[in-house]
């Protein structure tokens, strides 16, 4: 954990105070910045971590924009959003550590549909490298782009391209990156040796994980097509083969190395911590989603991010074959993705034994429960100061970590991340010093402030001229850390969600009108109050407004001020605001839908649960970790 905790620095936007950054947002900041640096590198803070500023990590899918020759392109890191031109291309040095299982082939159909389970599968020992029959399975996936814009989310930026790698796992479907295709508004594909583009769609996106499914209907796409054969989850030193489509030629690109570590990993897209493989394969803008291959012709894991810096070099990362079948599974049990379970609960290390003797705690192991989060189901059956000691019968060592292979241990966490969405787990823990069994449901993460919004198009509001929006890790980015305000960026980086669905609403700014007058500076500031309401969300605010009978609408911010209009001369002002500045409407699609007010969130609302890091790289040490 240690190391993990070391990786991810932060960019800053040349403020004067550079404010600590998440891992999960300094991750998304390389993945999605809004607008491309056309020259030089992204400056980055280092306020919890040992790495030299220039270190960064980022995804790998070539990216282009319009209007340029074919010589004088910019290549840009690989998200399938939006990139910035200036980067080195880097990897994230992160930590993860993996199962000692194998898949068995996904490429043949099933009458109940495609089912990836962790068995035994033997290898084809006359498999060689050089019958290069299996890479015919690996193909190039161009995408276009049209990201939305945060700081004008009536609207979206201008579209880019980008290509990246995918490989064919069967019954019509094919494997690449999310970050590869977000935000794609067309995916076309083209195989090897063939010169015809097949329009792929999109059936489901992992963003923790950093995976995509994708199908092309065209029959004549699978002609003599052989889906690749999942293999072993590599050993270290285990050779490893990097297929692709990188910069540098049009045609199929073949990189080889060995695998350097396997561990817990922080997944730069995702903002996640998962399994992972890193490998000294050499990987480049546009391998974004190709297979990773053994000595045998098996894929062992997709290849998705890549970490460099002036102390290091060939750091590449691969997902391997555990997470793929995960999400592959995750799709086929629900039709969607779901998403990686957490547990919710910020643990402390009990390495001290005058802290474990504390808490009558007579072994070395365990870990120290300290917060759990208001939204998890955990918060039912855990508190603070319980220790947990197993999760599911598997002994929690004092540091965090559990057995792993035969010699090795691993990150806590990697238990839950086994998991799915709704099971449920059994803990073993010990309160006051008696030792109880509990169960707990895992759900999925609730961000208060979310790294990736669903559906693409941030929802907004504009009330004569004010324009409200949920405050987003991507409206983040986009304004920059020091137009948004110490205040606001702290209880973005530490506060957690009260109960699922909370937001934290803000007025981006004012569109000039004679209605608003003397408010046309303000921006970036949170609303807490509409008449004396404290707000839960932006479709809550849109219901007070729209059921307001008082004769004026008067908006309480964060820092004591207030705006108020007058209800009539506001409705009335309105066409003529979205009319000079050409808004199509005045609230998003999502604003139209009824909202429905829950008692029970009324009464969280007003209570202070109090501040915590939002991941573990926020922890000034490795003392303290996210589950």
């Amino acid at each position: 954990m240690a190391a993990v905790n070391a990786v991810f620095a932060s960019p800053s936007c040349s403020s004067p105070l550079s404010f600590p950054r998440s891992s999960s947002s300094y991750r998304r900041s390389i993945f999605a910045s809004h607008r491309p640096h056309r020259s030089g590198r992204q400056s980055l803070s280092n306020d919890h971590s040992n790495r030299r500023k220039n270190d960064v990590v980022e995804g790998v899918s070539q990216k282009r924009f319009p209007g340029r020759g074919k010589d004088d392109r910019t290549y840009l890191p690989s998200d399938g959003s939006r990139g910035d031109a200036g980067l080195s291309q880097s990897q994230s040095q992160s930590q993860s550590q993996s199962q000692s299982t194998v898949f068995k082939s996904i490429g043949t159909q099933k009458d109940k549909g495609m089912v990836y389970d962790l068995k035994e599968q033997q290898a084809d020992e006359t498999g060689k490298f050089q019958d290069s029959a299996f890479l015919n399975a690996v193909v190039k996936v161009y995408c276009t782009h049209t990201s939305p814009d945060y700081s004008l989310p009536w609207q979206k930026q201008r579209q880019f391209t980008s290509t990246g790698s995918a490989f064919m796992i069967g019954d019509g479907k094919l494997l690449t990156n999310a970050h590869c295709v977000e935000h794609g508004t067309q995916v076309k594909v083209k195989r090897r040796g063939d010169d015809t583009k097949f329009v792929a769609k999109v059936l489901a996106r992992g963003i923790e994980c950093d995976i995509a499914l994708l199908s092309v209907d065209s029959e004549d796409f699978w002609k003599g097509a052989e889906p690749l054969r999942f293999g072993h989850l590599p050993c270290l030193q285990d050779s490893v083969t990097v297929v692709g489509y990188p910069l540098g030629g049009d045609t199929i690109s073949v990189t080889k190395g060995v695998v350097s570590r396997i561990e817990v990993t922080s997944y730069a897209h995702g903002s996640s911590d998962l399994l992972g493989i890193q490998i000294d394969a050499a990987i480049n803008p546009g391998n974004s989603g190709g297979p990773a291959f053994n000595d045998h012709g098996e894929c062992i894991g997709v290849a998705f991010q890549v970490f460099r810096s002036e102390e290091a070099e060939n750091i590449g990362y691969v997902i391997p074959t555990t997470v793929v079948s995960h999400f592959l599974n995750d799709y086929e049990r629900s039709g969607k993705y779901t998403g990686f379970p957490s547990l919710g609960v910020l643990l402390q290390k009990l390495e001290n034994p005058a802290l474990r003797a504390c808490l009558k705690v007579s072994s070395n192991e365990g870990v120290l429960v300290r917060r759990v989060e208001p939204t998890s189901p955990a918060n039912d059956v855990l508190k603070e100061g319980d220790v947990i000691v197993s999760f599911d019968g598997v002994q929690v060592g004092s540091e965090g970590t559990v057995p792993f292979r035969s010699t090795e241990r691993i990150a806590f966490r990697y238990l839950i991340s086994q998991k799915f969405s709704g099971d449920v787990a059994e803990l073993g823990i010990i309160r006051d010093g008696t030792y109880m069994k509990v169960r707990t449901v895992l759900q999925p993460r609730v961000h208060l402030v979310p790294f990736h919004i669903e559906g693409g198009q941030p929802s907004y509001l504009i009330i004569a001229g004010l324009v409200f929006t949920p405050l987003s890790e991507p409206l983040i980015e986009e304004e920059c850390e020091d137009s948004i305000g110490l205040k606001l960026l702290a209880k973005a980086r530490y506060s957690l969600a009260r109960f699922k669905g909370e937001e934290i609403v803000i007025l981006s700014q004012v569109l000039a009108n004679e209605v608003n007058i003397g408010y046309e500076d303000m921006g970036t500031q949170q609303v807490m109050k509409f008449n004396g309401t404290p707000i839960k969300n932006i479709r809550h605010l849109a219901h007070l407004v729209d059921t307001c009978k008082d004769k004026y609408l008067i908006f309480e911010f964060e820092d004591n001020f207030l705006a108020v209009l007058e209800r009539e001369a506001a409705a009335a002002a309105s066409p003529f605001v979205l009319k000079d500045y050409g808004i199509p409407c005045e609230r998003s699609s999502d604003l139209l839908e009824p909202f429905i007010d829950l008692e029970e969130d009324k009464q969280i609302l007003n209570q202070d649960i109090g501040d915590s890091p939002v991941s573990n790289f926020e922890i000034g040490f490795d003392g303290l970790l996210w589950a």
